[in-house]
């Protein structure tokens, strides 16, 4: 019977008791964990065996110090309610799998005192590095993070400077390609519905539609704004009840959702007052979300490449983590208009 069988197995095993079991010095079981093509084939595996028998279990806490980083990735997401940041949290996990890290998910609630109360627990966590949608991209609160040290990536926004990476979509593109699809469709009377407006993609996404308005030379009312307070299904219902209340001389025959959870919301209560989808009512949303394609009625919507973004920004805050070389890019990608049911019949 080897000296590790005979050692009773203890979840709070050390490296000595691993060193003692296998018969090695404390430097080769080191090297075992760090450095393992160092180690004889032989010893490797009796380290190994020895480790499993005693039911070793590596503590990161004393390697993160050694190193003075974790072997952690974190994404404060703006809403984890909303999928479109979930899928960007799963482009993510590739690089942080390849690099051997753990993903950390927050949710910030669109707060920017939970956003920053996040940053500070991360900061001293010290994880690897931060991705983050914040609540305001040009905050003092990044730029804080980063002079301390803490690599950092912008998702789904852009900032006014260069000071920092950042991976996102050219919002207003997308916005003039909804609209364009509606008005090629045959649409005159046409409602944004989202908000705040205070958000930068809601922003971008109206200024993309009153731009293809405006080059279509139809007259500015017809393009009217119905405001909401969050992008959540809730608020599409809400919305819908204000679109199926108006007369139909002056209820818009299409409407362009500033994300697809207000595109299905409204949906639901198009429905629910008797308004035919596409026929009284065509509807786009933005994101393409796996529900989009799903709903009762397929929903027209504009794609993010959403697994990208979440890929392209841990690979750069990978990069600014290890390359003394680093230098901070500012990425934007293009959105497609997926046509489905909700606008063609």
């Amino acid at each position: 019977m080897s000296p590790a069988a005979r050692r009773p197995a203890s979840p709070t095993a050390s490296v000595k008791d691993v060193a003692a079991a296998a018969g090695v010095s404390l430097g080769t079981v080191s090297n075992v964990l760090n450095r393992p093509d160092r180690v004889a084939a032989g010893t490797r595996e009796r380290v190994e065996r020895a480790m499993n028998e005693l039911g070793f279990v590596r503590n990161e806490s004393a390697r993160s110090l050694r190193s003075g980083r974790s072997r952690t990735l974190a994404y404060v997401m703006l809403d984890a309610g909303n999928p479109f940041f979930t899928d960007v949290a799963r482009g993510s996990e590739g690089p942080a799998d390849d690099g051997d890290l753990s993903l950390f998910l927050c949710n910030s609630d669109n707060r920017a005192g939970r956003e920053a109360a996040h940053l500070e627990h991360l900061e001293q966590q010290r994880v690897q590095g931060i991705l983050i949608t914040p609540v305001d991209p040009d905050s003092p609160t990044l730029d804080a993070v980063v002079e301390r040290g803490t690599p950092l990536v912008i998702v789904d926004r852009t900032r006014t400077d260069d000071r920092i990476c950042s991976v996102a979509v050219d919002d207003v593109l997308g916005g003039r390609l909804a609209v364009e699809h509606l008005i090629d469709q045959g649409h005159t009377r046409v409602a944004f519905v989202g908000g705040p407006t205070s958000i930068g993609q809601v922003a971008d996404r109206l200024e993309g539609a009153r731009r293809a308005w405006a080059d279509a030379e139809l007259p500015e009312d017809d393009l009217t704004l119905v405001h909401t307070d969050s992008l959540t299904v809730a608020a599409g219902r809400e919305a819908g009840e204000r679109i199926a209340g108006l007369a139909s001389t002056r209820r818009p025959t299409a409407a362009f959702c500033a994300n697809d959870l207000i595109a299905l919301g409204l949906l639901q209560q198009a429905t629910r007052a008797g308004l035919a989808v596409p026929d009284q009512l065509a509807i786009v949303g933005y994101d393409d979300i796996e529900f989009a394609a799903a709903a009762a009625v397929p929903l027209t919507s504009v794609r993010q490449p959403r697994h990208e973004l979440g890929r392209t920004a841990a690979l750069l805050v990978l990069d600014e983590s290890s390359n003394p070389q680093h230098v901070h890019q500012q990425l934007t990608f293009e959105p497609e208009l997926v046509a489905r049911t909700s606008t063609l019949g």
